[in-house]
């Protein structure tokens, strides 16, 4: 599996990527870049460029992209347990669990203590059943659910079994907690801050998310667009 490159690097014999997604971009915007690099810069007019586990817009930090032969480890890599750090705001919702929408709903916050808060985030830990969020990119009927979701169509989405195997908090400034949550392929955090605000009797949604880590790939030895243009320049 090779990581490391330069200008003169065969591309096409595959190459894995670590890069720290910027906010607001979408994987795909990252892919479309590094082929547009590869094209106008070193001439390959047709190779292949995948990434290894989407991350939502409003998320950053490390997304693994696959060129050349290196693609046909996508799906192994998608296999591998991913480490995020999540801020969640108590007491309030919204309709996407994150900031892609307005708060819908508000909730008491006053009987919530850090270490209620300590003790919630255990009952989490293990194999369990979530509920995907509406405004995801599940399929339903052959569409997209977050379509769906935003023509106000009803629906509900089948759980899917999941399993989250540690999760700690690491700051309590109400209303907003901070937690590290290493978990399985298919986990929203957006679902697990709804899950966790009901828990504690209130309401939760994601206000921020990095992912830290798939695997054995850090986001500390991640790229970034600007660096790996500067490398094949």
């Amino acid at each position: 599996m090779r990581l490391t490159f330069n200008k003169e690097t065969d591309w096409r014999e595959g190459v894995v990527l670590l890069f720290d997604k910027p906010l607001e971009w979408t994987s795909f915007n990252v892919v479309s870049k590094v082929r547009s690099l590869l094209y106008h810069r070193l001439g390959y007019k047709k190779i292949k460029v995948g990434h290894a586990g989407t991350l939502d817009p409003l998320a950053t930090g490390l997304l693994v992209v696959c060129v050349g032969r290196a693609t046909k480890q996508v799906m192994q890599i998608q296999e591998l347990e991913k480490e995020y750090i999540a801020k969640f705001c108590l007491g309030s919702t919204t309709p996407s669990y994150d900031l892609e929408t307005a708060i819908n709903e508000r909730f008491p916050i006053e009987h919530i203590t850090q270490q209620k808060v300590k003790d919630t985030l255990q009952v989490f830990v293990g194999p369990q059943m979530q509920i995907p969020p509406l405004f995801s990119a599940k399929l339903v009927n052959g569409g997209r659910a977050y379509k769906l979701a935003r023509q106000g169509v009803d629906m509900e989405l089948a759980p899917s079994a999941i399993e989250i195997y540690e999760m700690e908090l690491i700051d309590y400034t109400m209303p907003h907690i901070t937690v590290r949550v290493k978990c399985s392929k298919g986990t929203y955090i957006r679902a697990l801050a709804r899950d966790i605000g009901k828990k504690l009797g209130s309401g939760a949604h994601l206000v921020e998310l990095r992912r830290t880590a798939i695997g054995q790939f850090n986001v500390q030895d991640a790229n970034t667009l600007q660096n790996f243009e500067e490398i094949i320049s």
